[in-house]
């Protein structure tokens, strides 16, 4: 089983790729791996406590109608599975985004945080 750190760093705030950034958190978080998943600019409103403010936020009842799970499901399953989860200071600011309105436990840091934490591992982009 590998146990190198799988980066997932979350640059669109889009619905798809939110999405599917937790699914590979999650999925890989299942398999043993350490995750980190790292949002950053329109990406971090993945990790806000709202997850309406997700651009295409109305996707989510679609793709749940269809049996596959949400965004809500995803984000606790992430939690369980203590996948770590980062929203960029910086990212934060640009979106003008209070980390006030974080979901619990994510932390707020920078880029080498997330790339120490990755240090040895794969980071993929979204």
């Amino acid at each position: 089983m590998p146990s190198e750190p799988l980066g997932i760093l979350l640059m669109s705030g889009t619905h798809d790729r939110a999405h599917y950034a937790f699914v590979l958190a999650t999925g890989a978080a299942a398999l043993g791996r350490p995750v980190v998943l790292f949002a950053t600019n329109a990406g971090c409103r993945a990790l806000l406590a709202d997850p309406a403010c997700i651009a295409d936020a109305g996707r989510d009842a679609l793709i749940r109608a269809r049996g596959v799970a949400g965004i809500a499901e995803l984000r606790a399953a992430a939690g369980e599975l203590g996948v770590r989860m980062i929203a960029c200071e910086a990212g934060l600011r640009a979106e003008e985004v209070a980390p006030a309105r974080l979901l619990t436990g994510v932390e707020v840091a920078g880029i080498a945080t997330f790339l120490e934490a990755c240090a040895g591992g794969q980071i993929v982009s979204l």
